[in-house]
């Protein structure tokens, strides 16, 4: 007799933390619902194995070797799409050789590929999946706000671009409550290049994926869902907030982690602290640094504020800080490298996220219930920040970085009236997002829907031979011009 199969998915994640950890966590759910999971990721980034003994992971060269990705341009983003095709496909197509071998023998157990799940940003999946004849689905891991703004610009950029400094602050048609300078594809000059938006296109181009998965909530964005799914009708499956669906709350950061700042905040009073942190990405010059340090020092109210190194352009930590601002914060203050987000926004001292309204950490802030001090920067941040402080109404949008506007934002926020209606809000938010994920919650039940259409997939057909090379599709035929143009977002 022969063994049942275990069915097994391949996610191949996007090399950015913001992209690798709702991955990761979409695999510990897909892990706790019966399927084998393997990991295939870029050897830039490489996540830690040992926080996923649970997992298969299979490293693909990516490309990167020698470039800087601290700040990751569109050259570089294609290079590594094009690189890891070769790579990827190889080791599919040994799985699927594999596969057969097993079924001509008896009383031998293997897994059955059945999918590709894959962030957005590695489009280049899609072609792999195509020639391979393996199901794909994409993961989206940000807000349906944010693609639905996308996908509206495209249709006719020309509504949006160029645009002039005056109009800055208008609202984008068709867009509410986003204005021109909340704009999430990167504009230089009040314009953007053909090839920044062709990049952009294929990021949201779904290819022949048969459907999406979504990090956020059917009842926080139904009608921007509804939107999309009109657009690429396929099923959709948003099943967030991946970080608590998940069943495993292994770590998935990259940078080290300092937990000796939870000891800091043991010794705070209850909702008391300011946590600080602008992402993994973020760079900041020292002006906007200074701003916030003294701005934080004049609040008068105790933070915790994470300064990565290389986050500010030109500098290390310790020299750009103004002087005399440890001396005027002494204890109130606590400044680390690194910190162990989900740990700090749970803690009881925390009551407030001054952020740059990263997808990850906003939904981690609002499960905490968290208020927060928006300070966006690029891509899906604007877009977001806009909706917490116009829509929901759980935030403060900080407009202008400078130390008394910081001084009175902080301020407002921990101590005023309006910063205990913003509180009150962000609990309702939770409950709402929580009651999403109970057993006859919406999110619950997507979830299962996903499972049972993973489930349902069709078997494949045998392997093609194996091509050794570069595979090139229609849909992203601007890459190898857009490689040697060196462009940068």
């Amino acid at each position: 007799m022969k063994v049942e199969r275990k069915q097994s998915v391949v996610l191949v994640p996007f090399l950015l933390q913001g992209h690798l950890t709702p991955m990761l966590q979409l695999g510990s759910i897909l892990r706790s619902q019966g399927f084998s999971v393997i990991v295939a990721h870029t050897q830039h980034n490489t996540p830690n194995y040992s926080n996923h003994p649970e997992f298969i992971f299979h490293s693909m060269d990516d490309g990167l070797k020698g470039i800087d990705m601290s700040l990751p341009s569109v050259k570089s983003i294609y290079r590594m799409n094009e690189s890891c095709k070769a790579p990827l496909r190889n080791y599919l197509v040994r799985m699927m050789e594999q596969e057969q071998e097993q079924e001509q023998e008896q009383d031998v157990q293997g897994d059955q590929l059945t999918c590709i799940i894959y962030d957005n940003n590695m489009f280049f999946v899609d072609d792999v999946a195509t020639q391979l004849r393996i199901p794909s689905i994409v993961l989206h891991t940000f807000s349906a706000a944010c693609m639905n703004s996308m996908v509206t610009i495209f249709q006719q950029p020309e509504k949006y671009f160029p645009f002039e400094d005056s109009q800055l602050l208008d609202p984008l048609p068709e867009l509410h409550p986003l204005r021109f300078k909340d704009v999430p594809i990167p504009a230089f000059n009040n314009t953007v290049a053909e090839h920044i938006l062709d990049f952009f296109r294929a990021m949201s181009d779904i290819g022949s994926s048969v459907a999406t998965i979504w990090n956020t909530m059917q009842d926080l964005e139904s009608s921007m869902l509804l939107r999309l799914q009109e657009h690429y009708k396929v099923p959709f499956f948003p099943i967030g907030p991946l970080h608590k669906m998940a069943p495993l709350a292994s770590s998935t950061s990259i940078l080290e982690e300092d937990n000796s700042c939870i000891e800091w905040l043991d010794r705070q009073a209850p909702n008391s602290v300011l946590y600080v942190s602008l992402g993994s990405l973020v760079r900041i010059d020292d002006k906007e640094l200074i701003e916030t340090a003294w701005g934080l020092a004049n609040s008068d109210q105790p933070f915790l504020w994470v300064i990565r190194p290389g986050s500010v352009s030109g500098f290390q930590c310790p020299e750009v800080l103004p002087d005399g601002f440890e001396k005027m914060v002494g204890e109130r203050g606590r400044i680390v490298k690194w910190a162990p987000q989900k740990q700090v926004l749970a803690h009881p001292a925390v009551a407030g996220f001054f952020t740059h309204c990263g997808w990850n950490s906003t939904l981690e802030s609002i499960l905490e219930e968290v208020p927060l001090i928006c300070r966006p920067f690029v891509a899906d941040q604007p877009v977001t920040a806009r909706y917490l402080s116009q829509i929901y109404k759980v935030g403060f949008e900080l407009e202008v970085i400078e130390r008394t506007v910081i001084e009175k934002t902080v301020r407002k926020l921990m101590l005023s009236e309006e910063g205990k209606d913003v509180k009150k809000r962000v609990v309702d938010m939770k409950q709402n997002i929580v009651a999403a994920m109970q057993i006859d919650g919406t999110s619950h039940k997507n979830l299962n829907d996903l499972v049972d259409f993973i489930s349902a997939l069709p078997s494949r057909p045998a392997p093609p031979t194996p091509v050794f090379g570069a595979i090139m599709s229609s849909n992203h035929i601007t890459s190898k011009c857009i490689i040697e143009s060196g462009s940068n977002f």
